[in-house]
Formats: structure tokens, sequence, C-alpha cells
């Protein structure tokens, strides 16, 4: 016969422990072996480490609401780009050029390594204003590129991107899907 599971919540361990003790009578391990008992018997090492696992758990609830993206800067950003999604050309406002940036940037697998020749070919497929230099550059000079001092490799930096940019990203991932429908 399969067992049922029957889920146990105590509102405070301490409450529950005493009323626990005061079943077991004189029997009963101290106050604190009892709470790591517990502790253990619903997987973890001891109370301590209970107390922190629950601690941490409401300060992550407790985080604020995503910031919520700037939708005008993002529509500025996909004017830039085609149909297909290639950025048209390097936008003017410095907003809509990192953002556009951060599009390129997503497309560039993470933890591979570029030489000049790969990256400029790669960047040459997802512009039309051929000039991958201005664009290694400035991803370079934003945080979101780097390379050896001699040039001879790059790589995409890890990081979370903006909430624009990530509004941004998906965008033009769905233009981006449209190139090999045609």
């Amino acid at each position: 016969m399969t067992k049922t599971s029957v889920p146990l919540h105590a509102d405070d361990l301490t409450g529950f422990v005493r009323a626990l003790s005061r079943q077991l009578g004189e029997t009963s391990p101290s106050h604190l072996s009892l709470m790591n008992m517990v502790a253990r018997a619903a997987g973890f090492q001891n109370y301590q480490h209970m107390r922190s696992a629950s601690a941490a758990q409401r300060r992550l609830e407790a985080q604020p609401d995503q910031v919520l993206p700037d939708m005008r800067v993002v529509e500025r950003a996909l004017h830039q780009y085609d149909a297909q999604g290639r950025l048209r050309q390097w936008p003017s406002k410095r907003a809509v050029q990192t953002l556009s940036l951060w599009i390129l940037w997503s497309t560039l697998p993470a933890g591979q390594a570029f030489d000049e020749r790969t990256l400029n070919e790669h960047l040459n497929a997802e512009h039309l204003f051929s000039d991958p230099a201005t664009l290694r550059r400035t991803m370079i000079s934003c945080g979101l590129l780097t390379r050896r001092p001699d040039g001879s490799e790059y790589r995409r930096i890890e990081q979370q991107p903006t909430a624009e940019a990530k509004a941004a990203i998906r965008a033009v991932t769905e233009r981006r899907r449209s190139r090999g429908k045609g």
C-alpha cells in the first residue's frame, strides 16, 4: 500500500518543540537538542541552518517588484532595426545606442572566445551599415565585451541586462526568427 504524504506546518518551531517536550515528559532531551532534532527531521543540518534558510526566504520574498522598462526608449531602439532584426544605422542618442549594443550582446554566445575577424563577421550579420569596429569598440567601452590587449581574443561579459534591454532583446529576437522563414 502506498503512503500518502501529509504536510506538517508549524507557525512557531519553539512552541511546537515545547509541546512535544511536555508530551515526552522527563525523557525529553533539552530544548535546543529537540529543536535540532526537528530541524534535521525536516532536512536541515540543525536549527541554525533551518532558521537562516527561513530568513533568506523571507528576504527574497520581500524583494521589491521587478523594475518596469521605459518602453519609450525601447521603442526608439526598435525603430533602428529592420524586419529581420538587423540594426539599420548607428543611433545618434546614447540611450538608444546602449540598448542596441545590449541587443547585439545577446547574439554573442556566452563563454565563447572570438578572434577579431570572427567577431566582425558575426556583427556584420547583425547590422547593415558595415562598421563592426565601432560596434566592437563601443561594446568594450560599455562593459559588454572584453578583449585581450593584443586584440587576439574577444569575449562577451556575462551580466544581467537592464529591464529595457530585456524588453528590446525579446522584441528583436522575434524579428530575427523571420530570417529563417523567408
